[in-house]
């Protein structure tokens, strides 16, 4: 699952006449940066909402399931579920598609890494020093066991692998996988894993110079 449907409001004027998913980094859509980390997954699903025709024009040809919110954006939680007719019942991947990456897969290696006996989900951290155009702080703490804590030093980079079958009991419509995330923890099975290389936030204009610069090096 790839978010896209957001409205991109920190970008400004450059979101204007286009989603952010298709602004253009070192060459290529946002959008198509993530796509290129879900290479082999076999069912791939983009929600979209914000100019949603661009983003369905632009993966017309593509081999990606496009689900168009209307007349309301869902958030992540409910564009998780929204699109559990395509994805099925299994756990999924979920990525941002504001972000770019240096180092190795981030799917790759939560795939490596992911316990279901053990873990509701499992979201790829990166510390703060390596959370290139980070505006803020962290979002979480690890603990020795890998469960999360809220506050700390690692930010969330916006993949993740998440079960999906609590998502059925929230009676919400719009709501964020926050709410799935806090049950997780309640029951000792919310997870995270430090991503080794570095991340960039390219949700405001000055990520877009960022990521560049870290994409050149």
């Amino acid at each position: 699952m790839l978010f896209a449907a957001g409205f991109g409001t920190r970008m400004k004027h450059l979101t204007q006449d286009r989603p952010k998913p298709l602004l253009p980094v070192a060459g290529k859509p946002l959008i198509d940066h993530a796509l290129d980390l879900t290479q082999g997954i076999a069912t791939r699903v983009v929600n979209a909402h914000y100019k949603a025709d661009q983003i369905q024009t632009h993966l017309a040809n593509a081999p990606v399931e496009v689900i168009v919110e209307s007349p309301e954006i869902l958030d992540t939680g409910g564009g998780l579920r929204n699109a559990l007719p395509i994805l099925g019942n299994d756990p999924a991947f979920t990525l941002n598609t504001d972000a770019v990456w240096s180092g190795p897969n981030p799917l790759d290696l939560l795939q490596a890494a992911w316990n279901p006996d053990q873990m509701g989900a499992l979201l790829l951290c990166v510390p703060l020093q390596n959370a290139i155009g980070r505006q803020g702080g962290g979002d979480f703490d690890l603990a020795e066991d890998g469960q999360l804590i809220r506050k700390g030093d690692y930010v969330y980079t916006g993949a993740q692998i998440i079960k999906t079958d609590g998502l059925h009991s929230i009676q919400e419509k719009v709501f964020s996988l926050n709410l799935l995330w806090n049950k997780m923890a309640e029951n000792n099975r919310l997870y995270g894993l430090p991503y080794p290389g570095k991340w960039c936030d390219v949700g405001h204009p000055q990520g877009i110079v960022l990521a560049e610069d870290l994409l050149n090096v």
